[in-house]
């Protein structure tokens, strides 16, 4: 985090004004401005405490200035830490303390890496907004969107763009397609033991066959509830990403008590999630209800619940209704995290009571998800 000071002030930003004497050295003054930036994020934890007492330590701020407000915290942050780091304080401003300025005040938006936790915390206090905040964030909201859609774009190319035919050979002069067997044989002649170098003045490559796609349905259903704001997000670009694939036919559905087909928004997923509604209760068997209604052919369709599982109604009737699903051939994954890390947070009973109906439970990335997909369709 701070890898251009010695070790030994390392040690002193991590330990607190109080360990100085001890260690035998003082800081520079970035080092107090350092240590005054994570006293002031880090210092409101209320387990910090009962910590300092099993560590036999007790970390005090230095002496800067204690009462920064956000962008003052802000600007500082960017100036003294490299972006990991700066990434890593403001997520645990955002999501671990809720410092909902980080989001609300125009010059911190200004200066804020654009990040799937800042995102998250635009949709959050979305409502708290005023016009000229609304347009910086929804900048911020376009340039995370346009960065996921990169990254999982080459995922969904690499997962269904088809596979390399080794019987015949290619003409498109590739690195991805080279066949080095071939390549080898047909240059061994050029083999100069002096040199101990091959040289190669014929390349072979593979083709790469199309494979035939049949149609099939793909229906993601996502939990809207607060602590599901991640796997909105990754969801909205996965469906975005999906969309138009030759043979696959996408569908998102958003929930909370109520069901909202957000299909027609999906080839923009910065509007469709600037207008998603989060928080509320929780109905996740009408949702299972809703996406068999829209199954048209059961063998060829995917149900993708991304659920916490916390069912606020029935969860009965949930069970009852992914049994049926299954039983008439349709595939059920049951996903309780969909987000860059995978961390599950889920009612393990209830899914696994799914699981026992017939539905596959995991967490998983998006570019795992769209792995499944491919794998599940043959493709």
């Amino acid at each position: 985090m701070t890898g251009g000071l010695p070790p030994i002030a390392r040690w002193r930003l991590i330990l607190g004004e109080a360990a100085e004497d001890a260690l035998g050295c003082g800081v520079s003054d970035d080092a107090r401005a350092m240590d005054s930036a994570l006293e002031w994020l880090y210092g409101r934890d209320e387990t910090l405490g009962e910590r300092e007492i099993h560590r036999g330590d007790t970390r005090e701020g230095g002496r800067g200035d204690s009462t920064l407000s956000v962008p003052d915290w802000v600007n500082a942050v960017h100036r003294l830490f490299p972006r990991e780091t700066i990434e890593r304080l403001e997520r645990d401003a955002v999501e671990r303390f809720r410092i909902d300025e980080m989001v609300t005040h125009p010059e911190v938006l200004r200066r804020a890496q654009p990040s799937t936790s800042l995102l998250a915390a635009v949709l959050r206090t979305r409502h708290l907004l005023k016009p000229e905040v609304l347009a910086l964030a929804r900048a911020l909201v376009a340039e995370v969107v346009r960065e996921l859609m990169e990254t999982l774009r080459t995922e969904v190319r690499q997962a269904f763009g088809g596979t390399r035919d080794r019987r015949r050979p290619g003409t498109r002069k590739v690195a991805a397609q080279l066949d080095f067997k071939r390549t080898l044989a047909r240059n061994l002649k050029n083999w100069r033991p002096d040199e101990r170098k091959l040289y190669l003045d014929r390349l072979r490559f593979f083709s790469r066959s199309r494979r035939m796609l049949e149609p099939w349905q793909v229906i993601l259903l996502v939990d809207q509830s607060g602590s599901m704001v991640t796997s909105v997000i990754h969801s909205a670009v996965t469906a975005a990403c999906l969309w138009g694939l030759p043979g696959v036919r996408t569908h998102l559905v958003a929930f909370d008590t109520h069901v909202v087909d957000l299909t027609r928004d999906v080839v923009d997923p910065v509007e469709l999630l600037m207008n998603v509604q989060l928080g509320g209760g929780t109905d996740i068997q009408q949702a299972v209800e809703y996406a068999q209604e829209l199954v048209d052919a059961p063998r060829r369709a995917v149900v993708v619940l991304i659920s916490d599982f916390y069912e606020g109604t029935s969860p009965e009737w949930l069970v009852r209704r992914v049994r049926a699903l299954v039983g008439q051939g349709t595939k059920v994954l049951g996903l309780a995290a969909l987000d860059a890390e995978a961390v599950p947070d889920f009612d393990r009973a209830l899914a696994a009571r799914l699981v026992e109906a017939g539905a596959e439970v995991a967490a998983m990335t998006p570019g795992q998800l769209v792995g499944w997909l491919a794998e599940k369709m043959g493709r």
